[in-house]
Protein backbone atom coordinates (compact mmCIF):
# COMPACT_ATOMS: atom_id res chain seq x y z
CA UNK A 1 0.00 0.00 0.00
CA UNK A 2 2.86 2.56 0.70
CA UNK A 3 4.50 1.41 -2.25
CA UNK A 4 1.34 2.36 -4.49
CA UNK A 5 1.29 5.54 -2.34
CA UNK A 6 4.15 6.97 -3.44
CA UNK A 7 4.13 5.48 -6.78
CA UNK A 8 1.11 7.94 -7.27
CA UNK A 9 2.80 10.83 -5.64
CA UNK A 10 5.71 10.39 -7.81
CA UNK A 11 4.30 9.86 -11.62
CA UNK A 12 4.91 12.49 -14.01
CA UNK A 13 7.13 14.53 -11.13
CA UNK A 14 10.25 15.66 -13.57
CA UNK A 15 13.01 14.09 -11.21
CA UNK A 16 12.41 11.71 -8.30
CA UNK A 17 11.21 12.20 -5.06
CA UNK A 18 12.65 12.11 -1.58
CA UNK A 19 11.04 10.11 0.69
CA UNK A 20 11.75 10.72 4.39
CA UNK A 21 10.65 9.28 7.81
CA UNK A 22 11.79 9.22 11.13
CA UNK A 23 13.08 5.99 11.62
CA UNK A 24 13.61 6.05 15.04
CA UNK A 25 12.52 2.98 16.56
CA UNK A 26 9.70 1.74 19.24
CA UNK A 27 6.83 3.31 18.32
CA UNK A 28 7.82 5.38 15.81
CA UNK A 29 8.84 1.53 13.79
CA UNK A 30 7.21 1.08 10.55
CA UNK A 31 3.62 -0.19 10.77
CA UNK A 32 3.45 -3.95 9.97
CA UNK A 33 7.58 -4.33 10.44
CA UNK A 34 9.52 -4.68 13.18
CA UNK A 35 9.61 -3.22 16.50
CA UNK A 36 12.83 -1.92 16.66
CA UNK A 37 14.97 -0.49 19.94
CA UNK A 38 14.88 3.45 20.43
CA UNK A 39 18.21 5.08 20.41
CA UNK A 40 18.85 5.23 24.49
CA UNK A 41 18.22 1.75 24.12
CA UNK A 42 20.56 1.09 22.32
CA UNK A 43 23.24 3.41 24.15
CA UNK A 44 21.85 1.42 27.17
CA UNK A 45 23.24 -1.78 25.67
CA UNK A 46 26.05 0.02 24.16
CA UNK A 47 27.20 -2.23 21.28
CA UNK A 48 28.14 -1.03 18.11
CA UNK A 49 27.46 -4.27 15.96
CA UNK A 50 23.89 -3.84 17.35
CA UNK A 51 23.11 -0.72 16.58
CA UNK A 52 24.43 -1.65 13.00
CA UNK A 53 22.46 -4.33 12.78
CA UNK A 54 19.38 -2.55 14.02
CA UNK A 55 20.17 0.09 11.59
CA UNK A 56 20.75 -1.82 8.47
CA UNK A 57 17.13 -3.41 9.10
CA UNK A 58 15.75 -0.12 10.12
CA UNK A 59 16.96 0.41 6.30
CA UNK A 60 16.29 -2.67 4.39
CA UNK A 61 12.59 -1.86 5.37
CA UNK A 62 12.56 1.90 4.65
CA UNK A 63 13.61 0.98 1.11
CA UNK A 64 11.13 -1.98 0.94
CA UNK A 65 8.47 0.38 1.58
CA UNK A 66 9.87 3.33 -0.90
CA UNK A 67 11.41 5.31 2.07
CA UNK A 68 15.14 6.77 0.84
CA UNK A 69 15.84 9.86 3.41
CA UNK A 70 15.65 9.65 7.24
CA UNK A 71 15.56 12.57 9.95
CA UNK A 72 17.76 10.87 12.03
CA UNK A 73 20.55 9.98 13.52
CA UNK A 74 19.67 11.94 16.50
CA UNK A 75 22.97 14.42 17.72
CA UNK A 76 21.36 15.95 20.54
CA UNK A 77 22.25 15.08 24.09
CA UNK A 78 20.43 14.27 26.91
CA UNK A 79 21.53 17.12 29.31
CA UNK A 80 18.43 18.97 30.51
CA UNK A 81 16.57 16.15 32.21
CA UNK A 82 13.45 17.60 32.66
CA UNK A 83 13.33 17.85 28.91
CA UNK A 84 10.71 15.72 27.36
CA UNK A 85 11.95 16.38 23.72
CA UNK A 86 15.55 14.51 23.91
CA UNK A 87 15.11 11.72 26.34
CA UNK A 88 14.60 8.42 24.14
CA UNK A 89 15.35 9.83 21.00
CA UNK A 90 18.38 10.36 21.73
CA UNK A 91 22.04 7.75 22.33
CA UNK A 92 22.12 9.43 25.99
CA UNK A 93 24.14 12.34 27.96
CA UNK A 94 27.86 11.20 27.27
CA UNK A 95 29.37 12.47 24.46
CA UNK A 96 31.64 9.74 22.97
CA UNK A 97 28.86 7.35 23.18
CA UNK A 98 26.45 10.03 21.26
CA UNK A 99 29.58 10.04 18.51
CA UNK A 100 29.86 6.21 18.27
CA UNK A 101 26.44 5.46 17.72
CA UNK A 102 25.26 8.06 15.81
CA UNK A 103 27.64 7.82 13.52
CA UNK A 104 27.28 3.84 13.05
CA UNK A 105 23.06 4.69 12.11
CA UNK A 106 24.38 7.26 10.03
CA UNK A 107 26.87 5.37 7.90
CA UNK A 108 24.96 2.16 8.12
CA UNK A 109 21.65 3.51 6.55
CA UNK A 110 23.81 5.54 3.98
CA UNK A 111 25.33 2.48 2.67
CA UNK A 112 22.15 0.99 2.46
CA UNK A 113 20.25 3.41 0.22
CA UNK A 114 18.59 6.01 2.89
CA UNK A 115 20.39 9.31 3.78
CA UNK A 116 21.03 10.27 7.02
CA UNK A 117 19.69 13.93 8.36
CA UNK A 118 21.57 14.64 11.05
CA UNK A 119 19.63 16.32 13.61
CA UNK A 120 18.81 18.88 16.13
CA UNK A 121 21.29 21.51 14.43
CA UNK A 122 22.52 23.19 16.10
CA UNK A 123 22.27 20.71 18.87
CA UNK A 124 19.80 20.33 21.45
CA UNK A 125 19.33 18.87 24.90
CA UNK A 126 20.25 21.69 27.04
CA UNK A 127 17.27 23.50 26.99
CA UNK A 128 14.70 21.94 28.85
CA UNK A 129 12.06 23.06 26.80
CA UNK A 130 10.79 21.71 23.66
CA UNK A 131 10.95 23.26 20.10
CA UNK A 132 7.50 22.45 18.81
CA UNK A 133 6.11 25.15 21.49
CA UNK A 134 8.86 27.82 21.39
CA UNK A 135 12.50 28.33 19.86
CA UNK A 136 14.75 26.84 22.72
CA UNK A 137 17.71 28.08 23.05
CA UNK A 138 21.46 26.35 23.44
CA UNK A 139 23.15 27.76 25.93
CA UNK A 140 26.67 26.53 25.60
CA UNK A 141 29.74 29.06 25.47
CA UNK A 142 31.23 28.76 22.05
CA UNK A 143 34.50 26.69 23.69
CA UNK A 144 31.48 24.04 25.47
CA UNK A 145 29.89 24.16 21.85
CA UNK A 146 32.68 22.69 20.20
CA UNK A 147 33.48 20.28 23.12
CA UNK A 148 30.22 19.02 22.70
CA UNK A 149 28.31 19.69 19.40
CA UNK A 150 30.73 21.13 17.40
CA UNK A 151 32.52 16.93 17.97
CA UNK A 152 29.70 15.70 16.83
CA UNK A 153 28.64 17.72 13.95
CA UNK A 154 32.17 17.76 12.57
CA UNK A 155 32.56 14.35 12.98
CA UNK A 156 29.74 13.30 11.23
CA UNK A 157 30.29 15.59 8.23
CA UNK A 158 33.89 13.79 7.82
CA UNK A 159 32.63 10.66 8.13
CA UNK A 160 30.26 11.87 4.88
CA UNK A 161 26.72 13.16 6.00
CA UNK A 162 24.31 13.59 3.57
CA UNK A 163 21.88 16.37 4.98
CA UNK A 164 21.68 18.05 8.16
CA UNK A 165 18.43 19.37 9.82
CA UNK A 166 18.51 22.82 10.60
CA UNK A 167 16.16 22.93 13.55
CA UNK A 168 14.02 26.46 15.60
CA UNK A 169 17.14 26.37 18.17
CA UNK A 170 19.47 29.69 18.75
CA UNK A 171 22.88 29.74 19.52
CA UNK A 172 23.17 32.98 20.82
CA UNK A 173 26.81 32.41 22.02
CA UNK A 174 27.90 32.13 18.42
CA UNK A 175 26.00 35.04 17.02
CA UNK A 176 27.71 37.71 19.30
CA UNK A 177 30.69 37.07 19.13
CA UNK A 178 30.04 38.02 15.08
CA UNK A 179 27.83 40.41 16.70
CA UNK A 180 28.07 41.55 20.28
CA UNK A 181 25.11 44.11 20.19
CA UNK A 182 22.98 41.63 18.16
CA UNK A 183 19.93 41.95 20.47
CA UNK A 184 16.73 39.93 19.38
CA UNK A 185 19.46 38.51 16.31
CA UNK A 186 20.98 36.32 19.42
CA UNK A 187 17.96 34.34 19.43
CA UNK A 188 17.01 33.62 16.01
CA UNK A 189 16.40 29.99 15.16
CA UNK A 190 18.80 28.36 12.98
CA UNK A 191 16.55 27.60 10.57
CA UNK A 192 16.04 31.04 9.75
CA UNK A 193 19.69 32.13 10.40
CA UNK A 194 22.64 32.87 7.94
CA UNK A 195 24.95 33.23 10.71
CA UNK A 196 24.67 29.45 11.59
CA UNK A 197 23.59 27.45 8.62
CA UNK A 198 26.30 29.38 6.34
CA UNK A 199 28.84 30.90 8.58
CA UNK A 200 28.97 28.15 11.08
CA UNK A 201 27.72 25.10 8.92
CA UNK A 202 29.26 25.43 5.80
CA UNK A 203 31.64 28.03 6.14
CA UNK A 204 33.40 26.72 9.58
CA UNK A 205 32.12 23.13 9.64
CA UNK A 206 32.94 22.10 5.99
CA UNK A 207 29.28 20.91 5.48
CA UNK A 208 28.27 20.80 1.84
CA UNK A 209 25.81 18.59 1.89
CA UNK A 210 21.64 19.27 2.00
CA UNK A 211 19.78 21.03 4.83
CA UNK A 212 16.13 20.92 5.52
CA UNK A 213 14.32 22.95 7.56
CA UNK A 214 12.83 21.08 10.75
CA UNK A 215 9.18 21.37 10.51
CA UNK A 216 7.76 24.49 9.35
CA UNK A 217 4.27 24.45 11.56
CA UNK A 218 6.62 24.41 14.67
CA UNK A 219 6.22 27.05 17.63
CA UNK A 220 9.52 27.29 17.75
CA UNK A 221 9.90 28.99 14.20
CA UNK A 222 5.97 31.11 13.96
CA UNK A 223 6.19 32.45 17.75
CA UNK A 224 9.79 34.09 16.03
CA UNK A 225 7.83 35.61 12.72
CA UNK A 226 5.01 34.75 10.96
CA UNK A 227 4.68 32.94 7.99
CA UNK A 228 5.04 35.04 4.83
CA UNK A 229 8.16 36.38 6.50
CA UNK A 230 10.21 33.25 7.46
CA UNK A 231 9.02 31.21 4.51
CA UNK A 232 11.76 32.75 2.32
CA UNK A 233 13.81 33.41 5.04
CA UNK A 234 14.77 29.55 5.29
CA UNK A 235 15.38 29.16 1.79
CA UNK A 236 17.47 32.86 1.90
CA UNK A 237 18.99 31.84 4.86
CA UNK A 238 20.89 28.26 4.09
CA UNK A 239 18.19 25.82 4.03
CA UNK A 240 17.41 23.71 0.73
CA UNK A 241 14.12 22.03 2.03
CA UNK A 242 11.48 23.63 3.56
CA UNK A 243 9.78 20.93 5.49
CA UNK A 244 5.84 20.50 5.58
CA UNK A 245 3.42 22.47 4.04
CA UNK A 246 -0.71 22.88 5.12
CA UNK A 247 -1.11 25.23 1.98
CA UNK A 248 1.41 24.31 -0.82
CA UNK A 249 -0.37 27.56 -3.02
CA UNK A 250 -0.37 29.66 -0.21
CA UNK A 251 3.30 29.33 0.46
CA UNK A 252 4.71 29.51 -3.21
CA UNK A 253 3.11 32.80 -3.43
CA UNK A 254 5.08 33.59 -0.41
CA UNK A 255 8.13 32.99 -2.05
CA UNK A 256 7.05 34.06 -5.37
CA UNK A 257 6.57 37.55 -3.49
CA UNK A 258 10.13 37.51 -1.95
CA UNK A 259 11.71 36.67 -4.91
CA UNK A 260 9.90 39.85 -6.83
CA UNK A 261 11.17 41.82 -3.46
CA UNK A 262 14.04 40.60 -3.28
CA UNK A 263 14.16 39.35 0.58
CA UNK A 264 14.66 35.84 -1.59
CA UNK A 265 17.43 35.18 -4.49
CA UNK A 266 17.15 33.58 -7.37
CA UNK A 267 20.77 32.33 -6.93
CA UNK A 268 19.50 30.57 -3.46
CA UNK A 269 16.85 28.73 -5.03
CA UNK A 270 19.16 27.80 -7.60
CA UNK A 271 21.75 26.41 -5.40
CA UNK A 272 18.62 24.81 -2.92
CA UNK A 273 17.43 23.01 -6.68
CA UNK A 274 20.65 22.09 -6.76
CA UNK A 275 21.70 20.64 -3.66
CA UNK A 276 18.38 18.55 -4.11
CA UNK A 277 19.22 16.99 -7.27
CA UNK A 278 23.01 16.20 -5.81
CA UNK A 279 20.94 14.45 -2.79
CA UNK A 280 19.19 12.46 -5.15
CA UNK A 281 21.90 11.62 -7.44
CA UNK A 282 23.64 10.38 -4.54
CA UNK A 283 21.22 7.89 -3.99
CA UNK A 284 21.03 6.83 -7.39
CA UNK A 285 17.16 7.67 -7.51
CA UNK A 286 17.72 8.71 -11.13
CA UNK A 287 18.98 5.57 -12.20
CA UNK A 288 15.96 2.60 -12.60
CA UNK A 289 17.15 0.21 -10.37
CA UNK A 290 16.09 2.96 -7.80
CA UNK A 291 13.05 1.67 -7.36
CA UNK A 292 12.70 0.28 -4.27
CA UNK A 293 14.31 -2.85 -3.29
CA UNK A 294 14.72 -3.22 0.55
CA UNK A 295 13.40 -6.04 1.85
CA UNK A 296 10.11 -6.92 3.09
CA UNK A 297 9.07 -7.32 6.65
CA UNK A 298 10.15 -11.00 7.92
CA UNK A 299 10.52 -13.15 10.84
CA UNK A 300 13.98 -12.90 11.16
CA UNK A 301 14.74 -9.26 11.17
CA UNK A 302 11.62 -9.34 14.15
CA UNK A 303 13.28 -11.88 16.49
CA UNK A 304 16.74 -10.30 16.30
CA UNK A 305 15.32 -6.89 16.81
CA UNK A 306 13.31 -8.91 19.67
CA UNK A 307 17.01 -10.41 20.78
CA UNK A 308 18.07 -6.84 21.11
CA UNK A 309 15.48 -5.15 22.65
CA UNK A 310 15.74 -8.22 25.82
CA UNK A 311 19.19 -6.90 26.35
CA UNK A 312 18.01 -2.78 27.18
CA UNK A 313 15.89 -3.15 30.53
CA UNK A 314 17.99 -1.79 32.87
CA UNK A 315 18.19 -2.15 36.62
CA UNK A 316 19.16 0.93 38.40
CA UNK A 317 19.01 -0.13 41.90
CA UNK A 318 16.98 -2.67 44.09
CA UNK A 319 18.31 -1.68 47.55
CA UNK A 320 15.30 -4.13 49.41
CA UNK A 321 16.52 -7.29 47.04
CA UNK A 322 13.41 -7.84 45.79
CA UNK A 323 14.28 -9.19 42.80
CA UNK A 324 13.77 -12.14 41.29
CA UNK A 325 9.66 -11.67 41.79
CA UNK A 326 8.11 -14.83 42.82
CA UNK A 327 4.70 -15.68 41.89
CA UNK A 328 4.23 -17.24 45.19
CA UNK A 329 6.01 -14.49 47.86
CA UNK A 330 4.28 -11.58 45.76
CA UNK A 331 1.42 -13.21 44.76
CA UNK A 332 -1.07 -10.10 45.13
CA UNK A 333 0.14 -7.27 42.86
CA UNK A 334 -0.83 -4.03 42.42
CA UNK A 335 -0.10 -1.56 39.80
CA UNK A 336 -0.47 2.02 39.47
CA UNK A 337 0.15 3.72 36.53
CA UNK A 338 -1.67 6.25 34.03
CA UNK A 339 -1.23 4.27 30.88
CA UNK A 340 1.27 4.86 28.20
CA UNK A 341 1.04 8.27 26.71
CA UNK A 342 1.60 8.40 22.78
CA UNK A 343 1.34 12.02 21.36
CA UNK A 344 -0.46 10.85 18.37
CA UNK A 345 -3.24 8.93 20.31
CA UNK A 346 -5.89 10.46 22.25
CA UNK A 347 -5.96 9.18 25.11
CA UNK A 348 -3.70 6.90 27.15
CA UNK A 349 -3.14 2.96 25.92
CA UNK A 350 -3.33 -0.29 28.59
CA UNK A 351 -0.14 -1.68 29.08
CA UNK A 352 0.08 -5.30 28.70
CA UNK A 353 2.28 -6.06 31.42
CA UNK A 354 -0.49 -6.45 33.92
CA UNK A 355 -2.23 -9.25 31.82
CA UNK A 356 1.50 -10.99 31.35
CA UNK A 357 1.92 -11.07 35.32
CA UNK A 358 -1.50 -12.55 35.53
CA UNK A 359 -0.23 -15.21 32.56
CA UNK A 360 2.47 -16.36 35.73
CA UNK A 361 0.36 -16.54 38.07
CA UNK A 362 -0.09 -13.02 39.80
CA UNK A 363 -3.07 -11.65 41.18
CA UNK A 364 -3.14 -7.94 39.48
CA UNK A 365 -5.53 -5.47 40.80
CA UNK A 366 -5.18 -2.13 39.10
CA UNK A 367 -4.98 1.09 41.36
CA UNK A 368 -8.02 3.43 41.38
CA UNK A 369 -8.89 6.76 43.53
CA UNK A 370 -10.35 4.57 46.10
CA UNK A 371 -8.41 1.33 46.08
CA UNK A 372 -7.97 0.79 49.67
CA UNK A 373 -3.62 -0.19 50.23
CA UNK A 374 -2.96 -2.20 52.76
CA UNK A 375 -0.37 -5.20 53.26
CA UNK A 376 -3.63 -7.36 53.81
CA UNK A 377 -4.53 -6.72 50.45
CA UNK A 378 -1.14 -6.65 48.41
CA UNK A 379 2.51 -8.42 48.45
CA UNK A 380 3.69 -6.06 46.27
CA UNK A 381 3.23 -2.46 44.86
CA UNK A 382 4.23 -1.59 40.98
CA UNK A 383 4.58 1.75 39.57
CA UNK A 384 4.80 1.58 36.06
CA UNK A 385 5.16 4.55 33.52
CA UNK A 386 4.73 4.61 29.32
CA UNK A 387 5.97 8.29 28.46
CA UNK A 388 8.56 8.15 25.85
CA UNK A 389 9.92 11.27 24.04
CA UNK A 390 6.68 13.70 23.64
CA UNK A 391 6.36 15.90 21.50
CA UNK A 392 3.88 19.30 22.57
CA UNK A 393 4.14 17.58 25.99
CA UNK A 394 7.16 20.47 27.25
CA UNK A 395 8.09 18.22 30.02
CA UNK A 396 7.81 14.64 31.19
CA UNK A 397 7.71 14.80 35.44
CA UNK A 398 6.22 12.02 38.05
CA UNK A 399 2.72 13.90 38.62
CA UNK A 400 1.67 12.02 41.84
CA UNK A 401 -1.81 13.95 41.67
CA UNK A 402 -2.40 12.77 38.07
CA UNK A 403 -1.05 9.33 38.93
CA UNK A 404 -3.75 8.04 42.18
CA UNK A 405 -6.39 10.65 41.40
CA UNK A 406 -6.68 12.49 45.08
CA UNK A 407 -4.27 14.69 46.96
CA UNK A 408 -4.30 12.72 50.24
CA UNK A 409 -3.33 9.20 48.17
CA UNK A 410 -0.69 11.55 46.29
CA UNK A 411 1.16 12.47 49.17
CA UNK A 412 0.98 8.31 50.62
CA UNK A 413 4.67 6.25 50.19
CA UNK A 414 3.56 2.38 50.70
CA UNK A 415 7.22 1.20 50.06
CA UNK A 416 8.07 1.02 53.94
CA UNK A 417 5.32 -1.96 54.43
CA UNK A 418 4.92 -3.10 50.77
CA UNK A 419 7.77 -4.02 48.57
CA UNK A 420 7.83 -1.73 46.09
CA UNK A 421 9.57 -1.09 41.95
CA UNK A 422 8.55 1.57 40.01
CA UNK A 423 9.41 0.65 36.32
CA UNK A 424 9.80 3.35 33.35
CA UNK A 425 9.29 2.65 29.77
CA UNK A 426 10.85 5.92 28.38
CA UNK A 427 11.65 8.70 30.24
CA UNK A 428 14.56 7.64 32.11
CA UNK A 429 14.71 10.06 35.09
CA UNK A 430 11.50 9.71 37.61
CA UNK A 431 13.77 9.14 40.03
CA UNK A 432 13.69 13.01 40.05
CA UNK A 433 10.16 12.64 42.15
CA UNK A 434 10.85 9.53 43.27
CA UNK A 435 14.22 9.23 44.84
CA UNK A 436 13.54 6.80 47.91
CA UNK A 437 11.78 4.63 45.93
CA UNK A 438 13.74 1.47 46.77
CA UNK A 439 13.81 -0.71 43.50
CA UNK A 440 13.64 1.17 39.82
CA UNK A 441 14.06 0.17 36.71
CA UNK A 442 14.67 1.75 33.42
CA UNK A 443 12.86 0.38 29.83
CA UNK A 444 13.31 2.92 27.42
CA UNK A 445 10.32 1.57 25.28
CA UNK A 446 6.51 1.21 25.70
CA UNK A 447 6.40 -1.69 23.19
CA UNK A 448 4.62 -4.88 23.99
CA UNK A 449 8.20 -6.21 22.89
CA UNK A 450 10.31 -4.56 25.95
CA UNK A 451 7.35 -5.46 28.10
CA UNK A 452 7.82 -9.18 27.97
CA UNK A 453 11.57 -8.59 28.47
CA UNK A 454 10.82 -6.55 31.16
CA UNK A 455 8.66 -9.46 32.85
CA UNK A 456 11.47 -11.89 31.77
CA UNK A 457 13.92 -9.90 33.68
CA UNK A 458 12.01 -9.25 36.40
CA UNK A 459 11.16 -13.11 37.41
CA UNK A 460 15.42 -14.08 36.64
CA UNK A 461 15.02 -15.59 33.32
CA UNK A 462 17.15 -12.94 31.47
CA UNK A 463 19.64 -10.87 33.14
CA UNK A 464 19.52 -7.10 33.62
CA UNK A 465 21.24 -4.66 31.95
CA UNK A 466 23.48 -2.17 34.73
CA UNK A 467 24.74 0.44 31.67
CA UNK A 468 22.74 3.70 32.38
CA UNK A 469 23.28 5.71 29.08
CA UNK A 470 22.24 8.68 31.30
CA UNK A 471 22.49 9.95 35.21
CA UNK A 472 19.31 8.20 36.16
CA UNK A 473 19.43 9.91 39.60
CA UNK A 474 19.35 13.33 37.66
CA UNK A 475 22.64 14.69 40.42
CA UNK A 476 20.78 13.65 43.36
CA UNK A 477 22.59 11.20 46.03
CA UNK A 478 19.73 10.61 47.68
CA UNK A 479 18.10 8.58 45.03
CA UNK A 480 20.72 5.90 45.10
CA UNK A 481 19.62 4.70 48.27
Amino acid sequence: EERAIIAGLGAGNPTPLLISADLEGSRMSLHGGAEFPNPLALAAIDDLEATAEISRLMAVEARHVGINWSFTPVLDINAAFRSAIVATRGFGSDVATIERHALTQMRVFQQNGVAAAIKHWPGEGFDDRDQHLLTTINPLSIDEWEANFGRLYRAAIAAGALSVMSAHIALPAFVRSLQPDAGVEAFRPASISKLLNIELLRNRLGFNGLIVSDATSMAGLGAFSTRSVHLPEIIENGCDVILFSNDPEQDLGYLEAALSDGRLSQDRVDAAIIRQLGLKAKLGLHAPASVPTGEAPNAAASAYATSIIRRAPTLVKDVQNLLPLDPGKHRRVLIVSGGIVFPFTPQPLPFALPEMLREHGFVVDLHGPDTPVSTESYDLMLYIFGEETLLTRGRIFLDWLRLTGHFGTAMARHWHDIPTAMISFGYPYMLYDAPRVPTYINAYSTTETMQRAVLDALLGTIPWNRNNPVDPFCGLEDARY
